[in-house]
Protein backbone atom coordinates (compact mmCIF):
# COMPACT_ATOMS: atom_id res chain seq x y z
CA UNK A 1 0.00 0.00 0.00
CA UNK A 2 2.73 2.49 0.76
CA UNK A 3 3.96 2.16 -2.83
CA UNK A 4 0.53 3.05 -4.17
CA UNK A 5 0.27 6.09 -1.88
CA UNK A 6 3.78 7.23 -2.79
CA UNK A 7 3.09 6.71 -6.51
CA UNK A 8 -0.18 8.61 -6.23
CA UNK A 9 1.53 11.42 -4.35
CA UNK A 10 4.29 11.60 -6.97
CA UNK A 11 1.80 11.71 -9.80
CA UNK A 12 -0.26 14.43 -8.14
CA UNK A 13 2.82 16.58 -7.52
CA UNK A 14 4.02 16.02 -11.11
CA UNK A 15 0.65 17.10 -12.53
CA UNK A 16 0.55 20.08 -10.18
CA UNK A 17 4.05 21.17 -11.30
CA UNK A 18 3.01 20.77 -14.92
CA UNK A 19 -0.12 22.87 -14.36
CA UNK A 20 1.81 25.55 -12.48
CA UNK A 21 4.45 25.64 -15.22
CA UNK A 22 1.78 26.20 -17.89
CA UNK A 23 0.17 28.98 -15.89
CA UNK A 24 3.52 30.63 -15.20
CA UNK A 25 4.51 30.58 -18.85
CA UNK A 26 1.32 32.47 -19.73
CA UNK A 27 2.03 34.98 -16.97
CA UNK A 28 5.65 35.38 -18.06
CA UNK A 29 4.63 36.04 -21.66
CA UNK A 30 2.02 38.62 -20.66
CA UNK A 31 4.44 40.22 -18.20
CA UNK A 32 7.12 40.50 -20.89
CA UNK A 33 4.58 42.07 -23.25
CA UNK A 34 3.57 44.57 -20.56
CA UNK A 35 7.22 45.50 -19.98
CA UNK A 36 7.70 46.04 -23.72
CA UNK A 37 4.58 48.22 -23.83
CA UNK A 38 5.74 50.25 -20.84
CA UNK A 39 9.17 50.77 -22.41
CA UNK A 40 7.51 51.92 -25.65
CA UNK A 41 5.28 54.33 -23.74
CA UNK A 42 8.30 55.74 -21.92
CA UNK A 43 10.08 56.30 -25.23
CA UNK A 44 6.98 57.98 -26.63
CA UNK A 45 6.66 60.21 -23.58
CA UNK A 46 10.31 61.21 -23.81
CA UNK A 47 9.91 62.06 -27.49
CA UNK A 48 6.76 64.07 -26.80
CA UNK A 49 8.41 65.93 -23.92
CA UNK A 50 11.32 66.86 -26.18
CA UNK A 51 8.91 68.07 -28.83
CA UNK A 52 6.93 70.05 -26.26
CA UNK A 53 10.09 71.59 -24.86
CA UNK A 54 11.21 72.60 -28.34
CA UNK A 55 7.82 74.15 -29.13
CA UNK A 56 7.74 75.99 -25.79
CA UNK A 57 11.17 77.43 -26.51
CA UNK A 58 10.07 78.49 -29.97
CA UNK A 59 6.95 80.15 -28.58
CA UNK A 60 8.93 81.85 -25.83
CA UNK A 61 11.41 83.10 -28.40
CA UNK A 62 8.55 84.37 -30.54
CA UNK A 63 6.88 86.11 -27.60
CA UNK A 64 10.08 87.13 -25.84
CA UNK A 65 11.60 88.88 -28.78
CA UNK A 66 8.81 90.95 -30.25
CA UNK A 67 9.99 92.43 -33.49
CA UNK A 68 8.20 94.92 -35.59
CA UNK A 69 8.67 94.71 -39.33
CA UNK A 70 11.56 96.66 -40.82
CA UNK A 71 9.10 98.90 -42.68
CA UNK A 72 7.57 100.11 -39.44
CA UNK A 73 10.98 100.94 -37.95
CA UNK A 74 11.73 103.67 -40.45
CA UNK A 75 10.88 107.01 -38.93
CA UNK A 76 10.30 105.61 -35.44
CA UNK A 77 10.98 108.16 -32.76
CA UNK A 78 11.91 107.45 -29.19
CA UNK A 79 10.49 109.39 -26.30
CA UNK A 80 11.19 108.70 -22.65
CA UNK A 81 7.73 109.94 -21.73
CA UNK A 82 6.07 107.61 -24.22
CA UNK A 83 7.87 104.57 -22.79
CA UNK A 84 6.69 105.49 -19.30
CA UNK A 85 3.17 106.18 -20.56
CA UNK A 86 3.00 102.84 -22.38
CA UNK A 87 4.23 100.99 -19.32
CA UNK A 88 1.71 102.76 -17.06
CA UNK A 89 -1.08 102.14 -19.59
CA UNK A 90 -0.34 98.42 -19.47
CA UNK A 91 -0.07 98.53 -15.67
CA UNK A 92 3.31 96.80 -15.63
CA UNK A 93 6.42 97.25 -13.55
CA UNK A 94 9.67 98.21 -15.26
CA UNK A 95 10.89 94.62 -14.85
CA UNK A 96 7.75 93.16 -16.46
CA UNK A 97 7.77 95.70 -19.27
CA UNK A 98 11.45 94.96 -19.83
CA UNK A 99 10.64 91.27 -20.17
CA UNK A 100 8.14 92.08 -22.92
CA UNK A 101 10.65 94.26 -24.76
CA UNK A 102 13.45 91.74 -24.09
CA UNK A 103 15.62 94.07 -22.00
CA UNK A 104 16.20 94.43 -18.25
CA UNK A 105 14.04 96.43 -15.89
CA UNK A 106 17.00 98.69 -15.20
CA UNK A 107 17.24 99.49 -18.91
CA UNK A 108 13.57 100.50 -18.97
CA UNK A 109 14.15 102.70 -15.93
CA UNK A 110 17.12 104.38 -17.62
CA UNK A 111 15.10 104.96 -20.80
CA UNK A 112 12.25 106.50 -18.81
CA UNK A 113 14.64 108.81 -16.97
CA UNK A 114 16.17 109.90 -20.27
CA UNK A 115 19.62 108.75 -19.16
CA UNK A 116 19.99 106.36 -22.09
CA UNK A 117 18.37 105.59 -25.41
CA UNK A 118 17.47 102.24 -26.98
CA UNK A 119 19.64 100.73 -29.66
CA UNK A 120 18.21 100.21 -33.12
CA UNK A 121 17.76 96.50 -32.40
CA UNK A 122 15.76 97.32 -29.25
CA UNK A 123 13.45 99.77 -31.00
CA UNK A 124 11.73 96.84 -32.72
CA UNK A 125 10.69 95.46 -29.35
CA UNK A 126 9.35 98.84 -28.24
CA UNK A 127 7.35 99.27 -31.43
CA UNK A 128 5.93 95.75 -31.18
CA UNK A 129 4.73 96.36 -27.61
CA UNK A 130 3.09 99.69 -28.49
CA UNK A 131 0.03 98.12 -30.06
CA UNK A 132 -0.85 95.51 -27.46
CA UNK A 133 -3.41 95.80 -24.69
CA UNK A 134 -3.35 94.81 -21.03
CA UNK A 135 -4.75 91.33 -21.58
CA UNK A 136 -2.31 90.46 -24.32
CA UNK A 137 0.58 91.87 -22.29
CA UNK A 138 -0.30 89.75 -19.26
CA UNK A 139 -0.78 86.69 -21.48
CA UNK A 140 2.66 87.18 -23.03
CA UNK A 141 4.21 87.67 -19.60
CA UNK A 142 2.63 84.46 -18.31
CA UNK A 143 3.96 82.57 -21.32
CA UNK A 144 7.43 84.02 -20.80
CA UNK A 145 7.42 83.22 -17.08
CA UNK A 146 6.23 79.67 -17.77
CA UNK A 147 8.93 79.16 -20.38
CA UNK A 148 11.60 80.62 -18.09
CA UNK A 149 10.59 78.62 -15.04
CA UNK A 150 10.74 75.33 -16.90
CA UNK A 151 14.20 76.03 -18.22
CA UNK A 152 15.58 77.44 -15.01
CA UNK A 153 14.43 74.47 -12.95
CA UNK A 154 16.27 72.07 -15.21
CA UNK A 155 19.37 74.28 -15.23
CA UNK A 156 19.21 74.59 -11.45
CA UNK A 157 19.02 70.81 -11.08
CA UNK A 158 22.06 70.39 -13.32
CA UNK A 159 24.02 72.99 -11.35
CA UNK A 160 23.17 71.33 -8.04
CA UNK A 161 24.14 67.91 -9.36
CA UNK A 162 27.40 69.31 -10.70
CA UNK A 163 28.19 70.94 -7.34
CA UNK A 164 27.49 67.68 -5.53
CA UNK A 165 29.83 65.79 -7.87
CA UNK A 166 32.56 68.37 -7.42
CA UNK A 167 32.19 68.30 -3.64
CA UNK A 168 32.28 64.51 -3.66
CA UNK A 169 35.50 64.53 -5.71
CA UNK A 170 37.13 67.03 -3.39
CA UNK A 171 36.23 64.91 -0.35
CA UNK A 172 37.61 61.81 -2.08
CA UNK A 173 40.95 63.55 -2.76
CA UNK A 174 41.42 64.43 0.93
Amino acid sequence: MPNLAAALKQEISRLARKEVKEQLSVLRRSSAQYRRDIAKFKRDITALEKKLSYLEKQEAARLGKPQASDDSLTGVRFSARSVRAQRKRLGLSAEEYGRLVNVSGQTIYMWEQGKSRPRQSQLGGLVAVRGIGKREATARLKALVAADSGGTKAKRKKRVAKRKKTAKRKRAKR
